[in-house]
């Protein structure tokens, strides 16, 4: 039989991504949105039934947080990843055969603004402020689920970098039209993951039954924010940048519907649990990392 592999809130760049992957090695792949060509949150017997006899549940669930932070688009945000994940932990309760392994996504951007130290699973300081309430609040209702045949695992994830989507566009557009300088004070933490190495964890994770919980989905080398415009200026041969001060963030947030968070937060999150299992990252450098997704090289890994 082949393995079934149901992902939920499958069809951005990241869902895209893995539903090709999982395809690719020859798995059934089931998703869950509100595309009507799909399994529809609405139809929770439906949603239980792909569920039942699953290898793996995989939650991408939620509306994106590249947007205006209002009062109308922060219910929207929470909602979408409070009820989602409830959704999904009562279907599993009404399986016969439930999943062997759930897993949800959360956001490395629940620790606080870090420029001191990095935050691990074991010594990271959850943060305050709209963003990291939703992401406390969705772990919360994630293992609020007491479910003894199903493994859980939360992916807190650092930003995810890939050439269909994601930062990767904005960033080579700033670069592009010789914008591609620091932003802020260039001292804000950039923690990141190559959306291969996100794929390769998750099948770490499968194969590993101790890991569950927790686990910072990010590379082991974060960068400034000064380093990570120098790098793509380096990678897309471009020798300078003007910076973006702050004001001037601000008010393009504005103009362009999204927040200063997404840039300005110091983001500085080590993969602890990940490094302890022993994962070998293909990516752990930022500089490889960009150099296949904008220059398509492939890295040497170390064995």
């Amino acid at each position: 039989m082949k393995q079934k592999i149901v992902i939920a809130g499958g069809t951005g760049f990241v869902g895209n991504y893995l539903c090709k992957k999982f395809t690719d090695q020859d798995c059934e792949v089931i998703i869950i949105s509100r595309n009507k060509s799909h399994v529809n949150w609405d139809k929770i017997l439906l949603i239980t039934e792909a569920l039942e006899n699953a290898a793996l549940l995989i939650n991408l669930a939620g509306k994106s947080v590249d947007c205006r932070y209002n009062k109308k688009n922060k219910k929207e945000i929470y909602n979408s990843r409070i009820n989602t994940t409830t959704i999904l932990g009562e279907a599993i309760r009404n399986c016969n055969n439930p999943p062997l392994l759930w897993i949800n996504s959360s956001t490395a951007t629940i620790y606080r603004h870090a420029e001191d130290r990095p935050m691990t699973e074991s010594t990271g300081e959850i943060g305050a402020g709209f963003s990291v309430n939703v992401a406390t609040n969705w772990e919360k209702a994630f293992f609020g689920f007491k479910l003894p045949n199903t493994r859980q695992v939360a992916l807190r994830m650092a930003i995810v970098l890939g050439k269909d989507g994601g930062v990767i566009k904005p960033l080579k557009n700033l670069v592009r039209f010789g914008l591609g300088g620091k932003q802020g004070s260039g001292k804000q933490m950039f923690s990141w993951i190559h959306i291969e190495d996100l794929f390769r964890i998750i099948t770490f994770i499968q194969q590993h039954c101790q890991l569950s919980g927790v686990i910072n989905t990010s590379a082991p080398a974060p960068v400034n924010n000064k380093t990570l415009m120098q790098l793509m200026r380096k990678q897309m041969g471009v020798k300078a940048g003007l910076p973006g001060p702050g004001w001037l963030l601000k008010i393009g947030a504005v103009l362009i519907k999204t927040e200063t968070e997404l840039i300005l937060k110091s983001r500085w999150v080590i993969p602890e649990r990940l490094l302890a299992a022993g994962f070998n990252f293909k990516y752990p450098e930022l500089d490889s990392a960009l150099d296949n997704i904008i220059n398509g090289r492939q890295p040497v890994m170390n064995q």
